[in-house]
């Protein structure tokens, strides 16, 4: 790319581009350091936004389409606003023309607004003058999804618009203020039982909601992201890297639990028999997870399962479950169907894919195979369902907490169904911090701000509803990409990345509308470098904010328990992070070495994390909490450390399961590949590498022993 903005006047003309497009061109750093974005950055970022600005003449031409643009829309693309707030929404006609605007509701009441006395200036628009109404929405519009309609008068015709209402607060969040509950921080599929195919699934997750509840008095238990991967093997590894975050990975079907599978015929139930005593071995195995192993299998099983019939009953369900989930499902199944018959690695398979009637076409020709992948979404659906309701059966408050990955992988199935929602030419990441110095890249399209606006948040509000369904609670992963995000121009490296800034007020008032309309509550990972006002605003919302043991530190010493936020999930480690015994031991400092991710010296960087793990445990001994000749990485130290956390006014504590248990291995290392690391391919083992399986957890004494430190600080609710 030939960038010719190299002269000052050019440069801040570029600049002042950038910043009318959310596009920093600067930013501070994890070093309180400001740090400028190179103008090469700055118009790739653009055209990423499909704004060019090379030249000059290209960047002149930008700012007079964006002075423009509004002028030639009747209504905006979509108004949110926040209930009981006097918010406003504009229209354009021709000079002097007249106007007819009104309001659906979304229970199909109309209500007038009331147009504002503000006089602005008519401006010529492709030769037109055009005029500018302002309108008021009423202030005891309810929260939901209204329609703002107008009357066209150069074509007689109606256009009707969004109108999202979101509410003021999430009420969820001070349903939690009665008192201090706890719960399980858990990777699924690292967590098996004897009846699990080498990777923990739904009926698991009902059995560890069980456990954790009835014998341990736990609220929640928070689960890593179960977004569908690719329907064919391999698939891969990391549940933050799916190829759609609206539907689920089939890989956590319990196959036996299908009621289908009992009218199987004799034959075949044995061959599932066989299969499933083929993996009792794996699932007490602490090696590598295999799942590509586990995915061949249930598929093979599930393509069974699916040619029986359904009961009436069952059927009704199944096409009920199709109706609710519309366009988006079938979408989704077709790209399923194309993918496996094409395999995505064909050098057709993008060209096929653009191809609207070629896809049609191919639609009807593998109908099986679409209606096959649908049926599985069905049955994750109706499996979720029931760990849900095993949870709140077991006692839980909460339930499930679901977790909502930033985005999806660049070749993926949200890709080609959301179309240019998703942003080209960029990825998604994290600048140089503390912990990954040479930065990050998760290799995500980003949202494009103006075409989700465009598109009435539709997708982001269709991806949450689904995520949301049978769920008490979501976390959702890095919640500041909803305000900004790290782009990385494709070619860049992260460090060579910049924010982009997204309409945040919107994005956060729709997550609060979804989540209060199920009844959840709503965490967000507010972690690493972020503007000041992000807390305060979540805080505001009733979203919940993340905080972690180590990373909260101020400049001289460890922030004391007293100062954390109340309305906060506040745990030791994060999946990102060694299990605590392993951080403790400085594992993470070990690994980063040997694979070449520390900027600094291996020397350095220890002496730096034990001064800070160090201050950590003398603010716990100065509070009688851990004795001083305690083993370093012994159990009395992590419970110790939890004890520590329990002293926060924090609503939520959050145990990590492999704490409970005893596990050092880390899960995963930020910034690095399956050629490196197995990140996300760790079973669960206790301190002396011996699985632990979901039937074990009532009666681990280690797990019982920490629940107990934290009931000594007054944390628990049943």
């Amino acid at each position: 790319m030939h960038v010719v903005t190299t002269d000052d006047g050019a440069r801040e003309n570029l600049v002042n581009l950038a910043r009318r497009c959310g596009v920093a061109d600067r930013y501070v750093g994890w070093d309180q350091l400001d740090h400028d974005v190179s103008s090469e950055t700055i118009v790739a970022v653009l055209g990423s936004l499909g704004i060019a600005a090379a030249t000059p003449e290209e960047i002149a031409a930008a700012h007079t389409n964006l002075d423009d643009a509004p002028w030639r829309q009747l209504l905006p693309p979509v108004t949110v606003a926040v209930e009981g707030a006097r918010a406003r929404f504009i229209a354009h006609v021709p000079h002097w023309d007249p106007l007819h605007v009104w309001i659906v509701t979304e229970d199909a009441r109309t209500v007038q607004p009331a147009q504002v006395d503000e006089w602005v200036e008519p401006r010529e628009v492709d030769g037109i003058l055009v005029g500018r109404a302002t309108f008021e929405i009423p202030e005891d519009l309810e929260p939901g999804y209204h329609r703002v309609h107008a009357l066209d008068p150069a074509t007689e015709q109606t256009v009707d618009r969004p109108l999202i209402v979101t509410p003021r607060r999430l009420s969820t969040a001070d349903d939690l203020l009665d008192g201090r509950r706890w719960g399980l921080a858990v990777q699924l599929y690292s967590v098996r039982s004897s009846k699990s195919w080498g990777v923990g699934d739904f009926a698991d997750l009902a059995g560890i909601c069980e456990a954790a509840a009835s014998s341990h008095g736990a609220d929640f238990v928070q689960v890593n992201p179960l977004h569908a991967a690719q329907p064919t093997a391999p698939i891969e590894q990391s549940p933050y890297l799916p190829v759609t975050r609206r539907f689920v990975n089939p890989l956590y079907i319990r196959v036996g639990d299908i009621a289908e599978a009992a009218d199987l015929d004799k034959r075949t139930r044995k061959h599932l028999k066989v299969l499933e005593r083929a993996f009792f071995e794996e699932n007490l195995a602490t090696d590598k997870i295999k799942r590509n192993k586990t995915f061949r299998a249930k598929m093979s099983a599930l393509e069974m399962i699916y040619q029986r019939p359904r009961s009436e009953e069952r059927d009704y369900a199944y096409r009920s479950f199709r109706r609710r989930e519309g366009k988006g499902l079938r979408k989704f199944a077709t790209w399923c169907a194309l993918a496996e018959h094409f395999g995505t690695d064909s050098p057709k398979w993008a060209t096929r894919l653009r191809d609207r009637e070629y896809v049609k076409r191919k639609r009807r020709d593998l109908a099986d195979r679409v209606d096959f992948y649908m049926w599985l979404q069905w049955i994750c659906d109706q499996q979720l369902a029931a760990a849900q309701r095993a949870a709140l059966s077991a006692g839980m408050r909460i339930g499930i907490v679901a977790d909502l990955a930033v985005g999806v992988a660049r070749h993926s199935a949200d890709v080609w169904m959301l179309g240019d929602v998703l942003a080209r030419g960029a990825t998604v990441g994290a600048p140089p911090d503390g912990f990954n110095q040479q930065g990050q890249n998760w290799d995500q399209p980003p949202w494009d701000p103006r075409r989700l606006a465009e598109a009435g948040y539709e997708p982001y509000r269709d991806m949450l509803r689904t995520v949301l369904r049978h769920a008490g609670g979501l976390r959702v992963d890095h919640i500041l990409g909803l305000f900004r995000l790290w782009w990385i121009p494709d070619g860049k490296s992260p460090a060579d990345g910049t924010y982009v800034h997204y309409d945040h007020d919107a994005l956060i008032g729709i997550l609060a509308l979804e989540a209060e309309r199920a009844g959840a509550v709503v965490i967000g990972e507010d972690l690493g470098v972020f503007e000041p006002y992000v807390q305060e605003a979540l805080t505001a919302r009733g979203i919940l904010g993340t905080s972690i043991l180590w990373f909260e530190h101020g400049p001289d010493a460890p922030v004391p328990p007293e100062d954390y936020r109340q309305l906060c999930l506040t745990s030791v480690t994060t999946h990102d992070l060694p299990p605590t015994v392993g951080y403790l031991a400085g594992d993470h400092i070990e690994l980063r070495s040997r694979l070449g991710l520390l900027e600094t010296g291996e020397a350095a960087e220890r002496a730096r994390d034990e001064r800070d793990r160090d201050a950590v445990l003398d603010l716990a001994r100065s509070r009688g909490l851990l004795a001083p000749d305690t083993a370093l990485t012994g159990p009395d130290t992590v419970e110790a450390l939890y004890r520590l956390i329990a002293q926060t006014p924090s609503v939520l504590l959050s145990v990590a399961l492999v704490d409970a248990v005893g596990e050092r291995r880390i899960q995963n290392q930020p910034g690095t590949d399956s050629s490196q690391y197995p990140n996300w391919c760790i079973p669960l083992a206790d301190e002396n590498g011996e699985v632990v399986l979901v039937e074990d957890l009532p009666s681990n004494a280690r797990f019982a022993s920490l629940v107990a430190a934290l009931a000594e600080q007054g944390v628990g609710s049943h």
